[in-house]
C-alpha cells in the first residue's frame, strides 16, 4: 500500500506542470491573435479611452504577458477565475452555471461508450470473423468516418422526419410545472440525439482497441491451456480474457476524459444543448481571455485526473508497473 501511494504522488508531480503550461499556451495563442476584446469597445462612441484604461489597469492588460499570466495565476489560487468582459461577470460564475450541462451530457456519453466498447469488444474478439463482427467492425469504421456534426445534422434530420424526439434545448416547454419522474424523462429525450452523436464517435475507437487486444490474448498459450482442461468459455472470457485486454484501455482513459469533454463542445453548438460549448465560442469569437483561460482550466484538470486515474488504476491492476516505476 505504501508503495502504491508513493507511485501515486510521484505521478501527480509529474503531471501538475501541465496546470500551469496549458493554460499559458492558451493564454499566448489568445494574444496571437489581431486585436482584442477592448478593440471592439473603442468603436463605441459611448465608451471613454479613459474607461478602457481603468479596465485594462484594473485587470493587468496593459502589463507584459507573463506579468499578465503571473496574475491571472496569483488569483486563481483562490478561486478567482477573472472577468468576463463579454458577459459582465465573473468568469466563475458562468462556467458554474453551466457546467453540470456539459458534464451531465460527457458522463452519460462516457459510460454508455465505454460500456459498449468493453462488451462488444469482449464478444467480437471472442467469435472473430463471424457476422456479429463484421456488423460491428462496420459501424465503429462508421462511427470513427463520420464527422461529429455530420452525424448530428443527420440524426437532427431523421428527428424532425419522425417526430418523435426534441430537435434541440436540453428542456420542452412547461418543463417547470412536471414532476420529477417526467422531468428526467423530458431531459433524457432531449439527450438521445447529442449522446449518440458523442458516444458513437468515441465507441468506434475503443471498440476496435479492445477486439484486437482480446483477438490476440485468446490465442496465446494459457488460454489454449485453460480450454485444454475444459474450463467453461464464459469463465475465460470473463475471468481471463477481460482481465488482460483491460490494461491498454485503462491506459486510453487518461486521454479520453479531456478529448470527450473537449469534442462535446461542437455536439452541443449543433444540437443547442446549453452546455459551455456555445459559451466558449463565443468567448473565442471575442476574444474574451478570461473566459478562454477558465475553459482550458477544466480541460487541464481533466487531463491530469484522467491521466492519475489510469495511472493508479494500472497499477492496482498489474503490480508489476508500480514495482518497475517505483
Amino acid at each position: 500500500m505504501n508503495r502504491l501511494f508513493y507511485y501515486f504522488f510521484k505521478r501527480l508531480a509529474a503531471v501538475l506542470p501541465l496546470l500551469v503550461v496549458l493554460p499559458f499556451i492558451t493564454f499566448c495563442l489568445m494574444h496571437l491573435m489581431p486585436g482584442n476584446y477592448f478593440d471592439s469597445l473603442r468603436l463605441n462612441p459611448q465608451i471613454s479611452p479613459d474607461t478602457i484604461k481603468k479596465y485594462e489597469a484594473l485587470y493587468h492588460l496593459d502589463k507584459p504577458l507573463l506579468i499578465q499570466y503571473l496574475h491571472w495565476l496569483k488569483n486563481l489560487a483562490h478561486l478567482d477565475f477573472g472577468y468576463s468582459f463579454a458577459y459582465k461577470q465573473p468568469v466563475f460564475k458562468i462556467l458554474g452555471s453551466r457546467l453540470w450541462n456539459t458534464f451531465l451530457l460527457s458522463g452519460v456519453s462516457f459510460v454508455m461508450a465505454w460500456l459498449l466498447a468493453v462488451v462488444l469488444g469482449l464478444w467480437a474478439g471472442m467469435r472473430r470473423d463471424s457476422w456479429l463482427d463484421r456488423v460491428l467492425h462496420f459501424l465503429a469504421y462508421a462511427g470513427l468516418s463520420m464527422p461529429a456534426f455530420l452525424l448530428s445534422i443527420l440524426l437532427l434530420a431523421l428527428a424532425a422526419h419522425w417526430g418523435g424526439l426534441p430537435l434541440g434545448g436540453m428542456k420542452s416547454v412547461g418543463y417547470e410545472e412536471m414532476s420529477w419522474p417526467l422531468k428526467c424523462f423530458d431531459v433524457g429525450r432531449h439527450m438521445v440525439i447529442p449522446v449518440t452523436v458523442i458516444a458513437l464517435n468515441s465507441w468506434g475507437y475503443l471498440f476496435r482497441v479492445m477486439r484486437a487486444q482480446v483477438a490476440e490474448i485468446v490465442e496465446s498459450e494459457f488460454v489454449l491451456l485453460l480450454r485444454s482442461y475444459q474450463v467453461s468459455p464464459f469463465k475465460i472470457a470473463f475471468k481471463h480474457v477481460a482481465r488482460n485486454a483491460l490494461n491498454p484501455m485503462i491506459s486510453i482513459f487518461g486521454l479520453e476524459l479531456p478529448s470527450l469533454f473537449s469534442g462535446v463542445a461542437l455536439v452541443e453548438i449543433i444540437t443547442g444543448w446549453p452546455g459551455l460549448g456555445q459559451i466558449m465560442l463565443q468567448a473565442v469569437r471575442t476574444q474574451d481571455v478570461f473566459l478562454v483561460l477558465g475553459n482550458m482550466v477544466m480541460i487541464s484538470v481533466l487531463l491530469v485526473a484522467g491521466n492519475l486515474i489510469a495511472d493508479i488504476l494500472l497499477a492496482a491492476a498489474d503490480p508489476r508497473i508500480r514495482m518497475e516505476k517505483s
